[in-house]
């Protein structure tokens, strides 16, 4: 079978991939589509700063096979038999979400990170830094033609049933857009506030989706590129064009300010990787205001900050990272309601061989929103 990889720096290779099966426990599933994230685009052009470099976590398709039962199956423990992950039982002991009935032709989306729920890091609320979670993952990856699902993400809510009525394309759409939960999850927000979106790539069009959902007075969105701050005013609710900001605009904060009466927003998301970014995000969110660090850096990236700003107005600088399988299945009840219509981002679907065009595409950004990758 075939499966994309990175080749060295901006390169992608589809080639031949040993078949694979599902062991006890696990699933094999078909991909029919899988987007293209930030972090693919860091870890084929830039500097990624996580270990992996699978490429390809957004996907959706159709099960295949189904492996034998599990010895433990329902027990809560995971012992990696098969292809599966190799993990350590004996680190849940809490809580596991219910795992779905599985069958051949089911059509699904399958997350590929899935925590234990149990240890001391998701008791605090912080499941994407569980142990467990890095260690759970697809195999060879979700940018293949076919990949195994292990036991431990099957068995702990990691595979989620979507309807007849959503399409592949769109539920390829859940992950990216479960981050985006997560990171609103992460803040304290009431409806009547300003949102600033600092980015609307794909992502960043999700949050003022999801900034219009809670109520938001006001959504400024702000970008260096035109057809994209354009995409987000027509898709998004709210957003006229006097809250679309060039974000490489001199007078960037002055037209910031000028649009919150001199307040600052309430809620600043950075979307995007740039520290000038991250730099405009504090300077312009309000007094007592939460500026949320979304987009991936590039390893090694560093800023400097007027700490003394940000503790005397009381800036709260946050991080979110990826998202849970609790995360994915609120994700997948937004999509499936139609209260975010995330399959209005897509504009453009590559087929898995033509996965280095698609790359380049996604990495320019120019006409262009969120990509989805198909199987040939």
């Amino acid at each position: 079978m075939k499966a994309a990889r990175v080749a060295g720096p901006s390169r992608i290779s589809v080639c031949d991939a040993p078949d694979v099966s599902p062991g006890p426990g696990e699933i094999l599933v078909r991909m029919e589509a899988c987007g293209i994230c930030g972090s693919d685009l860091e870890k084929v052009f830039g500097r990624y700063g996580q270990p992996s470099m699978r490429l390809g976590h957004e996907p959706a398709g159709t099960v295949v096979a189904v492996g034998e039962p599990a010895d433990d199956a329902g027990s809560g423990r995971a012992k990696g038999a098969g292809n599966g992950s190799g993990l350590d039982g004996g680190l849940c002991k809490g809580r596991i979400p219910p795992a779905a009935r599985l069958e051949v032709g089911d059509r699904v989306f399958t997350h590929h990170h899935v925590p234990c729920h149990s240890c001391h890091l998701c008791l605090h609320g912080r499941e994407t830094m569980c142990p467990v979670y890095y260690k759970t993952n697809l195999s060879p990856c979700g940018l293949s033609e076919q990949y195994v699902v292990p036991a431990w993400n099957v068995s702990h809510g990691g595979v989620l049933k979507i309807s007849d009525s959503t399409s592949f394309a769109e539920a390829a759409m859940i992950e990216p857009l479960a981050c985006c939960v997560r990171a609103w999850r992460r803040v304290s927000h009431r409806p009547g506030d300003t949102v600033a979106v600092f980015g609307v790539g794909p992502t960043g069009v999700m949050h003022a989706m999801l900034s219009a959902m809670h109520g938001s007075a006001r959504t400024i969105c702000l970008d260096i590129n035109d057809y994209r701050l354009q995409f987000a005013r027509e898709v998004v609710a709210g957003v006229g064009s006097s809250d679309l900001i060039r974000s490489d605009h001199d007078a960037r904060r002055d037209a910031l300010y000028e649009r919150t009466g001199g307040l600052g927003a309430d809620v600043s998301i950075v979307a995007t990787s740039s520290l000038a970014a991250l730099g405009d995000a504090i300077a312009t969110t309000r007094r007592g205001g939460t500026v949320v660090m979304f987009g991936v850096p590039t390893k090694g990236a560093v800023m400097e900050v007027d700490m003394a700003d940000v503790y005397s107005r009381e800036i709260t600088l946050t991080t979110s990272y990826a998202a849970s399988d609790v995360d994915t299945a609120d994700a997948l009840r937004l999509i499936e309601s139609g209260k975010i219509d995330a399959g209005r981002l897509i504009t453009h679907m590559y087929r898995l061989s033509d996965s280095q065009e698609a790359f380049e595409r996604a990495r320019a950004g120019r006409g262009a929103m969120k990509i989805v990758i198909t199987r040939d």
